[in-house]
């Protein structure tokens, strides 16, 4: 007997260690992926030096990535449901690495732009299938300990992409400079796709599953238009090119609303818009989102090119709002029971605080700013941000029904991808457009805008549902 209780307890500790290998490798696969989405908030205007391309690349690279990823995010899981999940993991994988050495030797804007768009579209292969996969391998009583890995994992990620990024530009490692930071991934990637390939339970998927192909196509139309138009028009001037790429992208998104209403398994289902708290989360989510992507970006950029900044300086001097996102995301988590959507009210104040007071030193003393003047309204901004991160998608899908949870919940995160695109390419539009007087004076208009979209922002809160799903761990 004690034999067989000896043999049973190494089983189980063999299946748990596996388990924890299998978290892993999914983690380091999120990992990969958000390090690559937010590199190029510290080395665009490097690239865009080496590579020329101007204003134009600088928007596209930080815009591309997130287009691609957010247009495919839901259909990405549909074919993990359709083919197998390890099937499509290990392509993600495999494609997402191809396509970083492809970023690694771009020789022109063209090159690298084509490149960011492949990457982020082998990203939406690969990042929704983790979590169905970790679904399948831990028990369900362990699923809260193996989700909660993620958050302080992806935040300490969040920290330390930028700050690698900084490193390796001034490095400038075998004279490669900025290419290290996507060459790289070909010993990261190999290694994620060797173990994925040993570890990753099999699995055949359903054939049955169908996919809105034509939903997704109006949707990237829609999208692609709208930021070609944008960055086209800051870009070389608003003629009639950027206006007809932004009427060609309502017209997509029109058909793409009516593909909704009539497809057989439509991206969203269309009983989400007949949902006031939902259609308002979606809202704010977008337009939140959207302001504070493009403050990032927009900031990164005032750091190197208005205040002399190397790459490396811009990431630290940027260190504190990931900071500030780690404190309040782990406070939220405990505080969001309770307080529900003022939560989000909160977090919105608080986000206005930071960028007023970023305001209020880019008027008094504009590119005269000092790291340690910024730390504190960049720390606070940052405190913002991670109240309000989790919590408004949370919030927003408190009263849709249980059925339509996965719909609610998908259409979420790539509206979150979709609204970093948004913000790359609008926000930083309006900096380039406004930066002819003066680096300062481009950072005043920008956060008067991204205030102006948290006031608004604000007055969406009391359309939300009041709490998060009773069972939203």
């Amino acid at each position: 007997m004690s034999n067989i209780t000896h043999q049973d307890t190494a089983e189980n500790t063999k299946v748990g260690a596996r388990m924890w290998a299998i978290l892993a490798v999914i983690l380091a696969a999120d990992v990969l992926d958000l390090l690559d989405s937010t590199i190029t908030n510290i080395a665009a205007p490097t690239i865009a030096e080496d590579l020329g391309g101007g204003q134009s690349l600088i928007q596209w690279l930080g815009a591309g990535y997130a287009l691609a990823l957010g247009v495919l995010l839901v259909v990405g899981g549909r074919l993990g449901d359709r083919f197998g999940k390890r099937r499509l993991f290990l392509i993600g994988v495999a494609g997402f690495t191809v396509a970083s050495v492809a970023c690694g030797l771009a020789i022109d804007p063209t090159s690298i732009i084509t490149a960011r768009l492949v990457q982020g579209a082998f990203g939406a292969l690969l990042i929704p299938q983790g979590f169905g996969i970790l679904t399948q391998v831990f028990p369900r009583e362990q699923l809260g300990k193996a989700f909660g890995v993620f958050g302080p994992a992806l935040g300490l990620s969040a920290v330390g992409g930028p700050i690698l990024a900084g490193f390796l530009i001034d490095a400038d490692l075998f004279g490669l400079g900025w290419r290290s930071m996507f060459l790289i991934n070909i010993v990261l990637g190999s290694l994620a796709f060797a173990a994925a390939y040993r570890l990753l339970p099999a699995d055949n998927g359903d054939r049955t599953v169908s996919i809105d192909a034509l939903g997704s196509a109006l949707l990237g139309a829609a999208m692609f238009g709208s930021l070609f138009g944008l960055i086209e028009g800051s870009s070389n001037g608003w003629t009639a090119a950027p206006f007809g790429f932004l009427g060609a992208a309502a017209a997509a998104f029109a058909l793409f609303a009516r593909r909704q209403l009539t497809a057989a398994n439509p991206l969203i289902k269309p009983s989400l818009f007949a949902n006031r708290g939902f259609t308002s989360g979606l809202l704010l989510g977008l337009v939140f989102f959207a302001a504070v992507s493009g403050l990032l970006y927009v900031l990164s950029l005032f750091m190197q090119t208005g205040l002399g900044y190397t790459p490396t300086d811009a990431a630290l001097g940027l260190a504190p709002l990931a900071v500030g996102i780690i404190a309040a995301s782990v406070a939220a988590h405990q505080l969001l029971a309770e307080l529900g959507r003022n939560l989000i009210m909160i977090g919105l104040l608080i986000t206005l605080a930071g960028t007023s007071l970023l305001l209020i030193l880019a008027l008094t003393v504009g590119t005269g700013i000092t790291a340690w003047a910024l730390a504190a309204p960049v720390f606070i901004l940052g405190l913002g941000l991670g109240t309000c991160f989790g919590t408004i998608f949370q919030i927003t899908i408190g009263d849709i029904d249980p059925a339509e949870t996965g719909s609610g919940s998908g259409s979420l995160s790539a509206v979150q991808q979709l609204a970093n695109a948004i913000g790359a390419a609008a926000v930083t539009t309006v900096y380039f457009h406004t930066v002819g007087s003066g680096q300062a004076h481009a950072l005043i208009v920008s956060l008067i805008v991204v205030a102006a979209i948290a006031l608004v922002s604000c007055g969406l809160v009391r359309l939300l549902p009041q709490r998060a799903p009773a069972d939203e761990h």
